[in-house]
């Protein structure tokens, strides 16, 4: 009897030991292992990008009823208490630079484009980052809020990504 309630416990054990490994290690479960409270920052953040979807884009607005790439991504770490600059290339120097294959979302993807000798500056959040194919939400200036997959017109105009939820 004594043999069968120790075997119970280590089976016990086994299995605890299984779902913890699971639960930290496989996707969708925390975001790359990360612990609840730094997930619940990237949902929150995250979740407050992607509310802005539909909103229409207004270069220097900061509202619902138009709002800039900049804006919407200082807003939405304010959300989680993260102070960022006002503009994407200011923004562009805060926090520590990701490759592509480490992107998780909560990360920023910042873009530069240049047209007829004129450069300028982009932002977005990545929301989703799996098997390959990258999300990310941005306020276009031709098409307002919206979330996006990374393609190739945005990979040949990518600066870098950074992670500023630690």
């Amino acid at each position: 009897m004594r043999f069968s309630h120790l075997t119970m416990n280590q089976n016990t054990l086994i299995t605890l030991s299984f779902l913890m490994f699971f639960w930290t290690v496989v996707p969708g479960h925390e975001v790359l292992g990360q612990g609840r409270k730094k997930q619940n920052k990237i949902t929150r953040a995250t979740s407050h990008a992607k509310s802005f979807i539909g909103t229409p884009y207004r270069y220097g607005g900061n509202s619902r009823n138009g709002i800039d790439c900049s804006s919407l991504i200082q807003q939405s770490y304010a959300k989680i208490g993260i102070k960022l600059p006002r503009t994407a290339q200011e923004q562009a120097k805060v926090g520590n630079k990701k490759g592509k294959g480490s992107v998780r979302p909560g990360d920023i993807v910042y873009f530069e484009f240049k047209q007829n000798r004129e450069k300028w500056w982009h932002t977005g959040m990545v929301t989703y980052a799996e098997k390959g194919t990258i999300k990310f939400v941005h306020a276009s200036s031709s098409r307002g809020v919206v979330e996006d997959t990374y393609n190739d017109y945005y990979k040949k105009n990518t600066k870098y990504f950074r992670r500023v939820i630690k």
